[in-house]
């Protein structure tokens, strides 16, 4: 299998489920505070929904032992259909969501269901091609080929932002919030579907079981896993912090920041975005070219600086009017483009080929986990008591993270190689 066949699939696997993250994120900002927790103010109302859309990522390493259960036991195929039934089930029923207003605190629950089920699903759809295809591309172009898969995130949010853009911009308040903001979600369930039969088609290709084969695909036990390669999935989580702590100060925080503190409709703000994301996806283009040059780690400690840098003067941009945002954005993306690009599995290739499969699935969900699950709540939590540059405090954390685990690993592979 070549690497651009890998890079296809990944792309539209990730843009799919990315899709449904933006989908629900922009939903917990702009529809559930007002639709599930009506009884408070809307800050409160979005802290509570922020809470709420954490709970994902905690229920996503549950997802990935769940599934590489059924895995070993049932094969890929199995693993993968079951998975994306859960999130398309999961995503559509939060479209029939019913309001507080007609069952009670029952919606708060059954949100919350569905957005654990959408976090378990998530750990299921891990297919291990994104470190995979890092690792067998050509040396010389490694990073540009890790920079690939990276390309569906931002085509995902693109999507979603013009998608949510649309309803709010030509439909009513009474409309969008009795039934337009519902079809996001329908569509997230048709994309699913297309996601699905790529992937499967992929799966059942010669190529793809040669892999599963000769382990560089197989899925382990996940107490074996962590008993072998604990240390470097716990590197590995780190390593990463300062892009995914970035990734969701702006893409989700912003959006609730403009929303609750300023005069401006979402409608633009989500149009900004949107066009912001495309800077974003110049700069992962970007990263693949210059991580080829510097080396893949050492981009990622550069932009690890910037982001700290970034932390302690961008977040204030977003008092600025429209001219403050759009500047925060563009930069924020372009800086994110850069990070996020290589940052897939940049210590997978330490891992063994036995365990390289399962160990990468639980780096990537940790790191998902310790950097960005909470950033939104922790952001806004901050920036609504001590102003918007304390924001930047979270981020500035996650640098402050990917530097350490940098310099760690980079000790061991020195310790390993003497």
């Amino acid at each position: 299998m070549q690497p651009g066949e890998i890079a296809v699939g990944v792309v539209i696997g990730r843009a799919s489920e990315f899709f449904d993250f933006f989908v629900y994120a922009i939903a917990s900002v702009v529809v559930f505070p007002k639709l599930v927790f009506p009884f408070t103010d809307a800050l409160t109302g979005t802290l509570y929904s922020f809470a709420i859309f954490a709970f994902a990522f905690i229920a996503r390493p549950f997802g990935t032992a769940l599934f590489m259960t059924v895995e070993r036991h049932y094969g890929r195929g199995a693993k993968l259909t079951s998975a994306l039934f859960l999130l398309g089930t999961s995503t559509v029923a939060i479209a029939f969501l019913p309001s507080y207003e007609d069952i009670g605190a029952t919606v708060i629950w059954l949100l919350a269901a569905f957005r654990i089920g959408q976090g378990l699903a998530w750990g299921g759809t891990w297919d291990g091609l994104a470190p995979l295809l890092a690792i067998i591309a050509p040396e010389a172009r490694r990073g540009w080929y890790a920079m690939l898969p990276q390309l569906g995130a931002l085509i995902g949010l693109i999507v979603a932002s013009a998608l949510f853009a649309f309803f709010l911009g030509n439909l009513s308040a009474e409309d969008f919030f009795s039934w337009g903001w519902r079809y996001p979600f329908f569509v997230a369930f048709a994309i699913n579907v297309v996601a699905l039969f790529a992937r499967l088609r992929m799966a059942v290709t010669p190529e793809y079981v040669e892999l599963f084969e000769s382990g560089d695909l197989e899925p382990q036990r996940i107490s074996d896993t962590v008993k072998s390669e604990g240390r470097g999935i716990l590197i590995g989580a780190f390593a990463p912090l300062a892009t995914f702590a970035l990734f969701h100060m702006v893409t989700v925080f912003p959006l609730s920041w403009v929303f609750l503190f300023t005069e401006e409709r979402p409608t633009r703000f989500l149009l900004i975005e949107a066009t912001a994301a495309f800077c974003g996806l110049l700069a992962v283009f970007a990263s693949g070219m210059v991580a080829d040059r510097i080396g893949r780690r050492r981009l990622l400690g550069v932009s690890a600086v910037a982001i700290a840098v970034f932390s302690g003067f961008a977040p204030q941009l977003l008092a600025g009017g429209v001219v403050g945002e759009t500047v925060f954005m563009v930069l924020a993306f372009a800086l994110l483009g850069v990070s996020f690009g290589q940052s897939s599995g940049v210590v997978a290739s330490n891992f063994s080929p036995k365990f390289r499969y399962t160990a990468s699935a639980l780096t990537n969900d940790l790191a998902w986990l310790f950097g960005a699950g909470f950033a939104p709540l922790a952001a806004l939590l901050l920036s609504s008591h001590f102003g918007l540059l304390a924001s930047g405090a979270y981020l500035l954390s996650g640098a402050v993270c990917t530097l350490l685990a940098l310099r760690f690993n980079n000790r061991l592979e020195l310790a390993a190689s003497s």
